[in-house]
């Protein structure tokens, strides 16, 4: 499992409520598992954000998210949504260890420098699941270790997650 995650910040002058009703109709066609997040910090700057994840199963089905983002059917929610961004950054993480699932608490760490992945992830706490970067489009961090319970500094303003079969 493959998660595809898009960090953003709205352009100046446009309304939170403005900015947040585009990301929520954007995602609402699509037809893959999603979420977007109001972040009080992004994991790599030190200012307030977005954080979108979109769950695929391989890259062949990131590819089809591609094309499909910005078919005739979804063009105009994704190019009302981009419109109204000013920045964007983005990375592809994979499902190293637990649930492939959006994770409601995400911690963003780095491997320490000559550490084994095998024991990095062995060093995470009981019932985290971690999400390795595989392919980085700005300065995204390496790991996500998803924890249960409540985000302590994120919001999540929407998920649209269709069923698993």
């Amino acid at each position: 499992m493959l998660a595809y995650l898009f960090w953003h910040r709205p352009r100046p002058g446009v309304e939170q409520e403005e900015y947040e009703e585009a990301q929520h109709r954007f995602h609402s066609l699509l037809e893959i598992e999603s979420a977007c997040f109001r972040l009080e910090r992004l994991p790599f700057a030190e200012a307030p954000g977005y954080e979108d994840w979109y769950l695929v199963e391989d890259w062949q089905a990131l590819g089809e998210l591609n094309v499909a983002a910005v078919d005739a059917r979804r063009r105009g929610g994704h190019d009302r949504a981009a419109a109204l961004a000013a920045d964007g950054w983005g990375g592809i993480y994979r499902a190293v260890r637990g649930p492939a699932e959006i994770p409601g608490v995400a911690e963003w760490l780095h491997k320490p420098r000559g550490e084994a992945t095998a024991d990095f992830l062995g060093g995470l706490p009981e019932g985290a699941g971690a999400w390795q970067r595989q392919m980085v489009l700005g300065p995204a961090p390496e790991f996500c270790v998803a924890r249960p319970g409540p985000p302590e500094d994120r919001r999540a303003l929407l998920g649209t997650a269709p069923p698993r079969p």
